[in-house]
């Protein structure tokens, strides 16, 4: 697949830099303090992403935590996302797409074989068709993560709505060429993640988009800092973090 380098800042502040082609994972501890830009190359993207706290895994990503206390049902700049002990993993601190994904889940590989065809890594080697649940599965199994820890991903770049019926509707022209979001770690993040397709993709054949991943230092939060006051409850769980990281890494409860 041909696609650009993707833009990197000029004032050299790219820490490090890849980029995830199409139907792949990739998993990375990211610090406290760092930011995380991805950045759809073609257009189309999903990257589904999980997130636990490396100093005890049982802690992870809770996306009806995340919605309810937004009162949201996308994400998008200006959130935060939660783990399930209150506190916050990262924050939403720029978006050029406006919508992303949390209520979809994977693809597992009896939907990619009915939809795409399966295609085994022994046959088609780097074009095989891989899905989001075993990506998970891969980079999980790096860390000491089985199936019994997996919970519900943020699918970054998608768009589900919810129509007059109830039915939910995937948006294929959520997300085009060029956009990005940036995510500023709270902090300490195992972050697992994967470029395979969304389960609702009506594709004709299964897509490979690539996702740039971007690494910089964060700016220090502002007062008036946009994730911080976009609501009461973020407030809090930022003044969790704090209680967590004074008390070394104590429960912050």
């Amino acid at each position: 697949m041909k696609f650009q380098r993707p833009p990197t800042d000029g004032d050299g502040s790219t820490l490090y830099e890849t980029v995830l082609e199409g139907g792949k994972h990739w998993s990375h501890v990211a610090r406290r303090g760092s930011v995380l830009r991805l950045i759809d190359l073609t257009g189309g993207a999903n990257l589904g992403m999980l997130f636990y706290n490396p100093q005890n895994p049982l802690e992870r990503y809770n996306a009806p935590d995340t919605l309810k206390c937004q009162h949201t049902f996308k994400l998008t700049r200006g959130h935060c996302l939660y783990s399930d002990m209150g506190r916050i993993f990262c924050s939403i601190i720029a978006d050029t797409v406006g919508w992303h994904d949390t209520v979809s889940g994977n693809a597992n590989k009896a939907l990619v074989a009915a939809r795409w065809g399966l295609k085994s890594y022994q046959d088609h080697r780097n074009d095989w068709t891989q899905n989001g649940h075993d990506a998970f599965l891969v980079e999980g199994g790096k860390y000491g993560l089985g199936r019994r820890d997996l919970a519900a991903n943020v699918n970054w770049f998608s768009k589900v709505a919810v129509d007059d019926a109830g039915a939910m509707r995937f948006d294929p022209a959520n997300s085009p060429a060029g956009s990005s979001v940036e995510l500023r770690f709270e902090m300490d993040t195992l972050v697992l993640l994967h470029s395979c397709p969304h389960p609702l993709d009506p594709a004709t054949d299964y897509p490979r988009k690539p996702v740039a991943l971007q690494f910089r230092k964060a700016d220090p939060i502002a007062p008036d800092d946009a994730c911080l006051n976009s609501r009461p409850e973020n407030g809090r769980g930022f003044k969790n973090n704090e209680i967590y990281h004074q008390c070394a890494h104590g429960t912050g409860e």
